[in-house]
């Protein structure tokens, strides 16, 4: 008996409370055998294909090891080693796909890639990215929460800068349907889309949370316990670098923007990477026209002892390991997700 079995991980407006707190909580526990050297093949023997259109540090190496762990075989399929999207077609690939592998792992563009992958190779899909969602990313961020607050109901989290992105569209109904406040500082222009906001508030009428979206960054950081960030400009995006920078530079996350919470104990996010630092060329290229030494956060509060990035990043292997577990494992998780 197993609530998640084949269930495909797309998007969190997929699932309701109960079941992503399970995600967390279970995340959580396999973290702990992990440390204390309890094996857990809970997949053991299954084989998983990694489908990889964008590149990756975090969610690769995670998929790779928590897969491992597991007992399964993980296979990486970047983009110039398959023929996907190219010359053969997305449902093709999945069919094929599907016939080989116990479960695959997207990370690309389109939210309508992940979607087709799920539907037409009959095996769990796990969303590692699209330009609309980062849902693995929300497990491990809660999860980091939880293991510092020991709750999440009733927690106040202020996401600033860029607040379309799939990382704030996520953050915005995940916080939502966990009972999470979610608070988004982004110029008008750069705020989520109706879509995402309805589907937010609709969650958030059931839950409690309470959603604030703001131009003004100090009314989106007063009274936060955890604030997050992400890079200004998302992979693949063509844009104005210069304008964006202006756009954004009043949301940096810096020292007076975290004394504007007013709060002694607020926590920093970051998905990660960061452009904290001079030590990127990619950073440095967009620095130098401003003489800046930082764009969406400084390394002042980056390395700060409320900085929680590093402990998140390496919370998204136990993460993925629960969703993979969960709906590849066939454990024993009983119906109480009402």
């Amino acid at each position: 008996m197993n609530h998640f079995y084949q269930k495909s991980f797309l998007k969190e407006i997929d699932f309701n409370a109960a079941e992503l707190n399970y995600l967390i909580d279970f995340a959580i526990h396999l973290k702990q055998l992990k440390q204390k050297n309890i094996p857990h093949p809970y997949l053991q023997g299954k084989n998983i294909a990694l489908l990889f259109e964008k590149s990756s540090t975090r969610t690769r190496s995670a998929f790779t090891v928590a897969a491992i762990d597991l007992g399964a075989h993980p296979e990486f399929l970047g983009k110039n080693d398959i023929q996907f999207g190219t010359k053969e077609s997305v449902v093709d690939t999945a069919k094929i796909l599907g016939g080989m592998f116990d479960g695959i792992e997207f990370r690309g563009f389109k939210q309508q890639t992940v979607e087709t992958l799920a539907q037409a190779s009959g095996v769990p899909v796990w969303n590692g990215l699209t330009d609309e969602w980062h849902p693995t990313q929300m497990i491990a961020d809660f999860m980091t929460l939880k293991e510092h607050f020991g709750k999440l109901k009733g927690l106040t989290l202020t996401y600033v800068g860029d607040g379309r992105n799939n990382v704030a569209n996520s953050l915005l109904v995940t916080g939502a349907i966990l009972g999470v406040n979610i608070h988004i500082g982004a110029p008008t222009d750069l705020q989520p889309s109706k879509k995402v906001v309805q589907a937010a508030q609709q969650a958030a009428g059931k839950s409690g949370a309470e959603i604030l979206i703001t131009a003004d960054p100090q009314q989106a950081v007063a009274g936060a316990d955890a604030l997050y960030t992400d890079v200004w400009v998302s992979m693949g995006e063509k844009v104005d670098y210069h304008q964006r920078i202006e756009q954004l530079l009043a949301y940096q996350i810096n020292s007076e923007l975290v004394a504007a919470t007013h709060k002694q104990d607020t926590v920093i996010l970051h998905c990660l990477p960061a452009f904290h630092d001079t030590n990127t060329s990619i950073g440095r290229k967009f620095m130098a026209d401003y003489n800046l030494t930082a764009l969406e956060i400084t390394d002042e509060v980056f390395q700060s002892t409320n900085s929680l990035v590093f402990q998140e990043g390496a919370n998204r292997m136990p993460a993925i390991k629960a969703i993979m577990a969960a709906t590849l494992g066939n454990l024993f998780i009983p119906e109480i997700f009402k």
